[in-house]
């Protein structure tokens, strides 16, 4: 899906939101932009050619192999040994094509009618004893186990068909359990095949009204997915979590942001349009906590409702597609959303296909796909910024620049105030401190500079007059030490003083 940035703020084609096959329904960017149901069928396309080129690469192989093989038997031994040996390979490749096909049918097929109701119950209590001591229903949750006595109780309305579903929901749990060592895409592909397999059978064989069988398919899916989150949610063996740290990075890369620049019409200096955007970014918080795609759904359905409340408020007018998406890429950007690729991902594999076909729901999703979209790929050109800009504000090196105090209104709230105050002053200390920093990293280079001239200084000068360290003069002798006769000399005189 391309978007589109213009002077007038951020816009894309309704149309542009329908499956690209151009069947009418919403599609999806991690559907390649097709519905589920053009992208169910294009992924079996692509998986039976696969399949087929994989087969008739093994049967070449195997001729080639038997061949080679037989070049070194007898001719008739070798003979019979390729027809023997062929014939299980033909074997095998029939039974694995229609192993698939069989094991839906079987999965699927209709109870015997032979049996009265009494058969029944004893089948159903057989199958949940046989599955009391499986992994899934060891150690059940609270809300699990809420889940399960609702869904048993919702259950009782539906009578005979009531029962079956319970049958297929345990069976399809217990497959799933061990179908845990499959890619998430295959879980998904099954999870789907009995959402719909389900519903095709609540309309042909119980001839179920479509508002009962969609209220039933939303219990089912609230029921198996209770018990299926924490092994299908970001497994690790997906991109998922790498993927949500990214997005993350990248919208507190993006915190400089603003809605001018987004041209998002709505002023949060009305305090009920505030308190509407704070609902906004709660609704979408809050899906992360949620563990049933449906109830997902609802948290960025009440997020939308509450961001076109606010522009309804704002503009005092209905408001457009045109003003919704900027305004929700305004949200998701202010209110950074744990998870978000994680639980994207999820409800694209594991939701109702019906809701996110059609519907406000199906509509709203779309639009955040599209909203994280346009964040993984916000640009200079996006934003109507230079690309210097825009290097400078992704670097932190500038900031946006604030509305001047001279310039605020009156009944500007003192918080607002405030904060700009704060930042202000937090950008001159920025300032104040690079200053620092850079002056400190030049007193560093000048004394390291000064330390290598001195000391080169100093080997110069020791080079060009070296230190000579002459041995000691011998002692002076007495000059008339050599006299023999000094001891025959009278002693010297005596100063006397005379009194007079």
């Amino acid at each position: 899906m391309s978007l589109k940035s213009e002077r007038r703020g951020i816009h894309v084609d309704q149309s542009e939101l329908l499956c690209k096959k151009g069947c009418g329904y919403y599609g999806n960017p991690g559907w390649q932009g097709f519905c589920s149901k053009c992208w169910r069928e294009e992924y079996q396309k692509a998986r039976q050619k696969q399949i087929q080129e994989d087969w008739e690469l093994a049967e070449r192989l195997q001729r080639e192999e038997e061949e080679a093989y037989a070049s070194t038997q007898h001719p008739q031994g070798a003979q019979s040994a390729q027809s023997l040996t062929f014939s299980k390979f033909e074997e095998k490749k029939t039974n694995e094509k229609s192993r698939k096909v069989t094991t839906v049918k079987k999965f699927f097929g209709a109870s015997s009618r032979a049996g009265s109701k009494k058969v029944l119950a004893g089948k159903l209590r057989e199958v949940q004893e046989a599955k009391a001591a499986s992994p899934i229903s060891r150690q059940v949750s609270i809300e699990t186990d809420r889940v399960s006595k609702d869904f048993c109780e919702f259950l009782k309305t539906y009578h005979k068909p009531g029962q079956e579903i319970y049958k297929q929901c345990k069976l399809f749990l217990e497959a799933m359990h061990h179908k845990r060592d499959l890619s998430i895409e295959e879980q998904s592909e099954y999870t789907q095949d009995f959402y719909q397999n389900v519903a095709d059978k609540l309309h042909a064989r119980w001839k179920v009204s479509p508002e009962k069988v969609e209220m039933a398919m939303d219990q089912i899916e609230k029921y198996i997915m209770t018990r299926l989150y924490k092994y299908v949610f970001c497994p690790e063996t997906t991109e998922d979590e790498k993927k949500d740290l990214a997005v993350q990075k990248r919208i507190r890369a993006l915190h400089w942001v603003t809605s001018q620049m987004l041209c998002v019409p709505v002023d949060e200096e009305i305090p009920e349009v505030s308190d509407v955007v704070v609902k906004a970014i709660t609704d979408i918080i809050e899906m992360d906590s949620k563990r049933v795609p449906r109830d997902k759904l609802a948290c960025i359905t009440s997020c939308s409702k509450h961001i076109f409340t606010a522009i309804r408020t704002t503009k005092n007018e209905p408001a457009s597609a045109d003003d919704f998406l900027p305004t929700l890429i305004y949200i998701v950007l202010k209110g950074n959303p744990p998870r978000l690729q994680s639980n994207i991902q999820y409800i694209t594999r594991f939701c109702n296909p019906s809701r996110l076909m059609t519907g406000e729901d199906g509509y709203y999703f779309t639009n955040l796909c599209c909203a994280v979209a346009f964040i993984e790929k916000l640009d200079a050109q996006s934003l109507n910024l230079s690309e210097e800009d825009f290097d400078r504000y992704m670097s932190g090196q500038a900031s946006p620049k604030k509305q001047e105090p001279e310039n605020w209104s009156a009944d500007m709230c003192v918080g607002v105030r405030q904060m700009y105050r704060n930042l202000d002053l937090l950008s001159q200390l920025n300032e104040r401190q690079e200053r620092i920093v850079s002056e400190a990293k030049k007193l560093e280079r000048d004394l390291i500079d000064w330390t290598d001239g001195v000391a080169k200084e100093v080997q110069e000068i020791v080079e060009k007059y070296p230190l000579e360290i002459k041995p000691p003069n011998p002692a002076l002798a007495a000059i008339d030490s050599e006299n023999v006769e000094n001891d025959k000399l009278p002693p010297p005189l005596q100063p006397q003083v005379y009194a007079g």
